[in-house]
């Protein structure tokens, strides 16, 4: 997708009810057409193959977005900032990754909705460092009452989410301010609201930790598939038995009988072969 290039997607900006009648309308790809559609856009960069893309994924951002909507802002602006990480999403996707669209395209969406509402919710002032951030979005659901926090909530809290306890009761105290009612009034647009003690609290991880992990997962994959290559048969074959089994793991007699060795020998053959997969796969 160029950035010169404009999508046609609908968005909210009507009647909320016309406007999430029209997105369940769209059809719900099957693995195989979203492979190839999203083949087309990541070989060809087929607009019409990511338009496809994005309409079939509308719902979900309605989905996600009514759960943020404890916060006081509209429900339209959330839902048109979930599709802009749904855009997003789909302009990154590889379908030769083995991952439906639909998970990789969750946490870019919830990325785009937070940002929104931290730029835009006036009691979140403090949340500008990545752990204030995940403190704002999980204070409330760790905290089972409705009065004050007690010092060893307050100590464990901060300790869970890597933040100061100053910044804990700083966070706090902004939630019991008056700048913002804590409390529903009722329905808007024909559809419940949720007071902000209520939010969805979200334990994922942001989408460029996401890639990162899976990044790193590759190169360690590679890596120990390179460093049992480098081991003979033998090496090989113990280090498996012993460290890569998900079950019914070798004992090293059960090896020494195998092999005709004591089990000090395949003990020794075990420690030399780990000490040079170590070596190799060391980062560089």
């Amino acid at each position: 997708m160029n950035q010169s290039i404009s999508l046609p997607i609908p968005m909210p900006l009507g009647s909320l009810d016309h406007y999430i009648q029209a997105v369940r309308a769209f059809p719900v790809l099957s693995a195989e057409e979203e492979h190839e559609l999203a083949s087309r856009l990541k070989q060809h960069n087929d607009v019409e193959a990511a338009k496809s893309l994005v309409l079939s994924h509308l719902r979900l951002v309605v989905s996600i977005a009514r759960g943020y909507s404890g916060y006081g802002l509209p429900q339209a602006d959330l839902i048109q900032e979930g599709n802009l990480g749904l855009m997003k999403a789909v302009k990154r996707f590889d379908p030769d990754r083995g991952v439906r669209l639909v998970s990789f395209a969750v946490h870019w969406i919830k990325a785009e909705i937070h940002e929104f509402i931290l730029r835009n919710w006036r009691l979140v002032k403090i949340a500008t460092t990545k752990a204030q951030r995940k403190l704002f979005f999980n204070l409330r659901s760790m905290t089972t009452h409705s009065g004050s926090l007690h010092p060893e909530e307050v100590q464990e809290i901060a300790r869970e989410l890597n933040v100061k306890p100053e910044e804990v009761l700083e966070m706090e105290s902004r939630f019991s301010g008056h700048d913002i009612s804590m409390e529903s009034h009722g329905e808007e647009d024909g559809e419940e609201t949720y007071s902000p003690i209520a939010y969805l609290e979200d334990h994922h991880p942001e989408p460029s930790e996401e890639l990162a992990e899976r990044e790193m997962e590759i190169l360690h994959t590679v890596g120990l598939r390179n460093a049992l290559e480098s081991l003979d048969e033998r090496s090989r074959r113990i280090v498996e038995a012993r460290w890569l089994r998900e079950d019914n793991t070798a004992t090293l007699h059960e090896l020494a009988a195998e092999y005709g060795v004591s089990a000090e020998r395949i003990r020794q053959i075990e420690q030399k072969a780990m000490q040079k997969m170590k070596l190799l796969m060391a980062p560089a």
